[in-house]
């Protein structure tokens, strides 16, 4: 998608592309504010920010107005309807005047702003309309959110590092084109949406991220046997290590296989909610979804580019 962007530098307006666009009016390090850098004021917390802060509230209300406006003073109330329903949303028509549903959504605040707007990402993608996904996503960095727009543009997600989330989505997309790494790639997407995506889901990004690995490895751990797991896979390596080597150099008389063998460890014993027993199940915390999630990225592509490989 092309547009009109002006120019930071001067003159003219330019057409660029969103990357374009993105160059001009975002970096890696936000701005400081101006009171801040000339010593007028101490440096704040300045982000990310979970839920809405107060500074983001007015402007995200405003999107959603103007995402919902059809024009001659009217706005979609089929779609606002549909949204009110979709984020359980009670709406008293009698009170609310002309447009009771789209009042209903743009007065919204905190959490439940955030998911109309997720949901109105979701909607979008689903009919395929064309809305103003980027003015959101700048709407949305700039202002310091925790929050992004998913790449594939159908709700949000927390923002994570650029070049970590690059890196993860790298390892989805050559994993998919390995076919020996099977449903490595669907297992590390579904991972990654359950543990970033808006009401992130901990157990399953865990339980997702496991898949991931043992969709990889199984290929090169343990080829032969159609049931195994990272449990069994474990097993293998533990009883036959010396058929094992990996890309990381060790010194004379060292095991090449421990580190790989070492994360696989932690993600399988970290995984508190595999079995039920007689004792209380503990779910997985997000923090440590996350973190398996990211160990699990690592683990797919290190199997999927052969840095770990078994021995004739």
């Amino acid at each position: 998608m092309r547009s009109q962007a002006s120019n930071p530098l001067g003159g003219k307006s330019v057409e660029c592309d969103r990357t374009c666009r993105y160059r001009f009016a975002m970096t890696t390090t936000p701005r400081p504010r101006f009171s801040v850098r000339v010593g007028l004021a101490e440096p704040e917390f300045d982000g990310p920010f979970e839920g809405i802060p107060p500074h983001l509230t007015g402007p995200l209300q405003k999107w959603v107005e103007q995402a919902l406006f059809i024009g001659s003073g009217r706005y979609d109330e089929a779609t606002a309807q549909l949204l009110c329903v979709q984020v359980r949303i009670p709406v008293l028509r009698e009170r609310a005047g002309i447009f009771p549903y789209t009042k209903t959504l743009t007065s919204s605040t905190g959490d439940t702003l955030l998911d109309i707007v997720d949901a109105l990402l979701g909607y979008w993608f689903e009919v395929e309309a064309d809305g103003s996904v980027e003015a959101l996503d700048l709407l949305l960095s700039k202002g310091g959110s925790a929050y992004r727009v998913t790449d594939m543009e159908d709700g949000l997600e927390e923002r994570v590092a650029p070049a970590v989330r690059d890196a993860v989505r790298q390892t989805i997309v050559e994993a998919a084109d390995q076919q020996s790494a099977g449903s490595a790639a669907d297992h590390l997407e579904a991972a990654w949406k359950a543990a970033y995506g808006r009401g992130p889901d901990a157990v399953r990004a865990y339980s997702e991220a496991i898949k991931a690995v043992e969709s990889a490895a199984h290929a090169v751990v343990q080829p032969n046997n159609a049931k195994a797991t990272l449990g069994t896979m474990l097993g293998e390596i533990r009883n036959a290590r010396h058929k094992f080597t990996a890309a990381i150099p060790t010194p004379v008389g060292g095991d090449p296989i421990a580190p790989a063998e070492a994360m696989m460890r932690a993600l399988w014993d970290g995984q508190t909610s595999r079995h039920g027993a007689r004792t209380a199940t503990v779910p997985e915390t997000l923090e440590a979804a996350r973190a398996g999630v990211h160990l699990a990225a690592t683990l797919v592509q290190w199997f999927i580019s052969g840095a770990v490989v078994r021995t004739p």
